[in-house]
């Protein structure tokens, strides 16, 4: 029988696996880095992850295009102008992180739009 706690047991069996998977990630890394192929296969992962971005963008300007006609004639309480105000805050947010992004290629945040993001 082990004499290791259940916790330590589970500590190391998470440490393996996540050694596991940084060695696989290093592996897969490299092969984009250092083959043709790898180079190929990241100029088509590169083209996804743009195609993703624009295709959030497409459903977010087409999803409001159908739900703000429906406003039409409604005054919004104060509750809901304020639920609305934040979560176009968020939007805005989240748009000029998206122009950063792309004009600089940094994609990291800041702890204040992080916060804001998660609506805190």
């Amino acid at each position: 029988m082990s004499s290791a706690s259940p916790v330590n047991r589970h500590t190391a069996r998470h440490a393996v696996n996540r050694a596991q998977t940084d060695r696989s990630q290093q592996r897969a890394d490299a092969f984009r880095r250092q083959t043709p192929a790898g180079r190929t296969v990241r100029k088509i992962e590169r083209t996804q992850e743009f195609l993703d971005l624009v295709g959030a963008c497409h459903h977010f300007v087409a999803a409001c295009g159908k739900a703000v006609p429906q406003l039409r004639g409604r005054t919004l309480s104060d509750d809901e102008q304020a639920v609305l105000a934040q979560n176009v805050a968020r939007c805005r947010a989240t748009l000029d992180w998206i122009e950063t992004a792309a004009e600089t290629g940094e994609v990291d945040m800041d702890d204040e739009l992080a916060r804001l993001l998660r609506g805190e």
